[in-house]
């Protein structure tokens, strides 16, 4: 991990095209300022943490759902005694 140090109104630059500034600092808390281009998504850590846990779970529930949904068909074919095969 990089550790700078900056004060308000300095920045810092992360490659070409995303700006950091220092804005407010008030006791413990920094408030910071952040320029990237629109297709780069700027979360705060929990936010991002959270998107990606909700992410994880649809993915989760699609896969299982598919799964189910195959199950059936399969029961569907043996009872019809249509004899397809699927993978």
């Amino acid at each position: 991990m990089l550790v700078l140090s900056r004060q308000r109104d300095e920045t810092i630059m992360i490659g070409d095209q995303i700006e950091i500034t220092v804005v407010d600092i008030r006791g413990d808390k920094v408030r910071l300022g952040i320029n990237a281009p629109r297709q780069v998504q700027v979360h705060r850590k929990e936010v991002y943490d959270s998107i990606k846990r909700e992410n994880t779970e649809a993915s989760n529930v699609q896969i299982d759902d598919l799964d189910l949904a195959d199950d059936n068909l399969r029961r569907l074919d043996r009872r019809a005694g249509t004899g397809l095969q699927r993978p």
